[in-house]
């Protein structure tokens, strides 16, 4: 028997690979019962090396402490439509293995502090006011990752195994976190980043996430976030066209179906105008070529490791994990790094490292 097995790390393993009791037991060989055992504490599993070939996690994964909770009630899910509960639950348990990734992180660093008010107030206001206090004006906002990084927002991936999932986040003990989906275009990731934001602005008081116009605030919120009135009114002229639509994107680095969305809202287009230029633009394939923000923290981090000689392959040996799945949250940053060594992680003693995001 094993003395060392931590059942919920077997659950918390199932739900990120998306599988049902019923369809592990088959992987298995054995009773949906006898997972419902495992799960539950009643019994443990006789070959923990057979859960973990079948799982893709490391034997001592399920040995290691009880895992960090993560309830569905607390995160917003941005979603292109309603998820099953499996698929949920996967999302949830990258959630759950990146606060043990950000343990690590704030035990070897120091990083940002959280500088993320939390606001009852209306999306648009809300949305000024945090310019205000992040001092960036009614300029066009900067990288929506680095920015939401600086200001303590722990940013992660999503893998290519959560594709129906456009981005989702949650407050846990005071700290913010941000899962963006890489596969979606540039402008995309921006406004996801930007509406994720206003969940963590307008809804992380303790507001119920399931009231209907949940979803609507943070889009407000995103729009006046990375296209302030002030701008969009001084840089396009009234009722554009097409054209100057498609100009006046890379300005704010959004698609041309958000800024039309935004001069909608800020009257800048009649009704007429705005269902043309709706029309027209639904027939373009108009996201552009620009690169897809990513992480600076976690890039400083690795880089930081290798100057101590560890490996992202070692770190995630220590953090139980596959180099495969801490690659799935961490922006596909691992693949450049290079094999680890024999031996395990052996962390350098001494003072936290300090990163600092400009």
């Amino acid at each position: 028997m094993i003395s060392m097995f931590t059942p919920a790390r077997l659950k918390l393993a199932r739900q990120r690979r998306q599988l049902t009791a019923a369809a592990l037991a088959r992987e298995l060989g054995v009773s949906p019962r006898s997972v419902s055992d495992y799960e539950n504490g009643r019994r443990e599993p006789a070959d923990l090396a057979e859960l973990a070939r079948v799982l893709g996690f490391p034997v001592e994964f399920f040995t290691a402490a009880e895992p960090a909770e993560l309830t569905e009630d607390v995160v917003s899910f941005r979603a292109r439509a309603k998820l099953p509960a499996r698929r949920r639950a996967g999302a949830l348990a990258a959630g759950r293995l990146a606060i043990e990734f950000d343990a690590f992180l704030e035990r070897r660093f120091t990083l940002p502090a959280v500088d993320v008010p939390i606001m009852d107030a209306a999306p648009s206001a809300a949305a000024d006011a945090v310019r205000e206090q992040w001092q960036l004006g009614s300029r066009p906002a900067p990288n929506l990752v680095h920015l939401l990084e600086a200001h303590g927002v722990r940013v992660f991936s999503l893998g290519v195994d959560h594709t129906d999932v456009d981005a989702f986040s949650f407050w846990h003990e005071g700290t913010p976190f941000v899962f963006l989906n890489t596969a979606k275009s540039a402008e995309h990731g921006r406004f996801d980043a930007a509406h994720e934001l206003g969940h963590l602005v307008l809804h992380g008081g303790g507001r119920p996430l399931q009231h209907v116009d949940v979803e609507a605030e943070a889009d407000t919120f995103a729009s006046a976030m990375l296209m302030p009135d002030v701008d969009v009114l001084t840089y396009v002229p009234d009722d554009p066209s097409k054209d100057q639509v498609l100009r006046a994107c890379p300005r704010w680095r959004v698609s041309p179906l958000a800024l039309t969305r935004r001069l909608r809202e800020l009257r800048q287009v009649g009704d007429d105008v705005y269902r043309s230029l709706c029309a027209e633009l639904a027939r373009l394939d108009a996201d552009s070529d620009q690169a897809r923000e990513s992480s600076q923290l976690l890039a400083k981090v690795f880089r930081a490791l290798r100057e101590q000689g560890v490996t992202p392959h070692e770190l995630a040996a220590d953090l139980r994990l596959s180099t495969r799945e801490l690659n799935n949250i961490v922006f596909g940053l691992v693949v450049t790094a290079l094999p680890g060594r024999p031996g395990g992680l052996r962390l350098p003693g001494g003072p936290a490292a300090h990163l600092r995001l400009v």
